[in-house]
């Protein structure tokens, strides 16, 4: 795929803040560094998720 200019066209998708330390977290869970339980581990993938849940509930309450 070329745009115009004969550019080639990328696309990207790296990992961001959340994943790399999701993946920080299952390592060092893996190797015995920490023994938090799977909950924390992971949380940095539903953290965020149910701050923007809060978020977008707040948002619709204020719009009405």
């Amino acid at each position: 795929m070329n745009n115009q200019n004969n550019a080639p066209v990328t696309v990207g998708s790296g990992l961001d803040f959340f994943g790399a330390l999701t993946i920080a977290f299952i390592v060092l869970r893996l190797c015995h560094v920490i023994t938090w339980s799977w909950l924390w581990v992971l949380s940095p993938i539903w953290i965020p998720l149910l701050v923007f849940s809060a978020l977008c509930l707040i948002a619709s309450h204020f719009s009405e």
